[in-house]
């Protein structure tokens, strides 16, 4: 995700799913738990993962898609999109806090959405990002933010790189603990950019010690334009072994993730795939994922990296698609799609040449923007 700018106390309307989404004169609280492995300030670099209780207060009248800043003015709850202080937790205190808050919950509101994200990407924004995504996308579960040591500096993505590897374990120690968390419903993994290597090695590894699906706890995989080389996406994809549901969000005109296949030697990265270039398609047959196309969405975005979060529908149909019961709550609900294209999730007039790959879901994300 190289070049990409980020943006990879008092009373409040907490939000619980759609419920806290309608028009106030308040600000609204979005109440989410942290595993860091960010070394505090002044501390050697770590790789343990810190814990902690966090809320972000989002402002009357914000708009989906918007992370509210302030350019010259000071930060104002009235107006901005604003980090409060954190609660440290330990690791079971945690899972503790987690099971009470899923307690006498029932359906979706049992599930927990784990968020990772990418290169360049700092804590406020990290937290600013999910809380986003929860309050525009209706989220009903536990979000859990995943924060690993970014230096926020557009040239740093190779330092970036080795501590992100450098928190796999945190991660996939993290999703075994929420799996295991009393009266967890599906745990869901939506990771951005240089974080989805990251999350799917996380994966990975749980897969190679004999949990591939959290003891059938896991739900989700989104990979929101992922910074993978397409031959270790196909590696990891065989070691999870069809045990999970993964989305992959692409965009041709991701402008990050173009400078990103040049410093990895011109190698095709799997958010940067054009969907009308049939070598393109072909590398995604077999791999039993679900490709929804953003190329050209609608997105104040420059380098057009942060679509599935900035484009309203997009992120609406996240939410829609993290809302859909599971397949043991749906009796004779489908499996997951062969790979394909979703062409409804696109604005193209009409699929690539030579039709989309495999099938085609019969419940598309949801609509372009217009």
């Amino acid at each position: 995700m190289p070049l990409v700018l980020s943006a990879c106390a008092g009373r409040g309307l907490e939000i619980t799913g759609t419920t806290g989404l309608a028009a106030t004169d308040q600000p609204r609280l979005v109440r989410m738990y942290v595993a860091s492995t960010r070394p505090a300030a002044g501390e050697a670099a770590t790789t343990r993962a810190s814990f902690a209780a966090a809320t972000v207060s989002l402002p009357p009248g914000h708009r989906p898609g918007v992370i509210e800043r302030p350019e010259f003015t000071p930060e104002s709850r009235s107006r901005h999109v604003v980090a409060l202080p954190d609660r440290k937790l330990d690791a079971a205190r945690l899972q503790q806090e987690v099971a009470t808050q899923l307690s006498g919950r029932v359906g979706t509101g049992r599930d927990v959405l784990v968020f990772v994200h990418g290169y360049n990407v700092g804590y406020d924004e990290a937290r600013w990002r999910l809380a986003q995504i929860v309050a525009d996308s209706g989220f009903s579960g536990v979000p859990v933010l995943f924060t690993w040591p970014s230096r926020s500096q557009i040239l740093a993505y190779g330092s970036d790189r080795e501590t992100a590897t450098a928190s796999r374990d945190e991660l996939e120690r993290l999703l075994q603990e929420l799996g295991g968390t009393p009266g967890v419903g599906r745990v869901h993994v939506l990771a951005h950019s240089m974080g989805t290597w990251l999350a799917m090695e996380a994966l990975r590894q749980s897969a190679i010690g004999g949990k591939p699906d959290l003891n059938g706890h896991l739900g989700e995989v989104m990979l929101a334009a992922p910074d993978i080389d397409m031959a270790v996406f196909r590696s990891q994809m065989m070691r999870l072994g069809g045990r999970a549901r993964v989305s992959v969000f692409t965009a041709s005109d991701d402008r990050a993730l173009s400078v990103s296949q040049r410093l990895a030697g011109d190698r095709v990265r799997l958010g940067g795939l054009d969907l009308t270039n049939k070598q393109h398609r072909d590398e995604l047959a077999g791999l039993d994922v679900r490709v929804i196309d953003l190329s050209r969405t609608d997105t104040a975005d420059m380098f057009r990296h942060v679509t599935f979060a900035e484009a309203p529908a997009v992120v609406r149909g996240i939410g829609a698609k993290l809302a859909e019961p599971s397949a043991g709550d749906a009796p004779g609900a489908a499996g997951q799609a062969e790979s394909f294209v979703d062409p409804a999730a696109r604005p193209a007039p009409s699929p690539p040449p030579g039709g989309p790959v495999g099938r085609v879901d019969s419940a598309p994300l949801g609509p372009p923007e217009s």
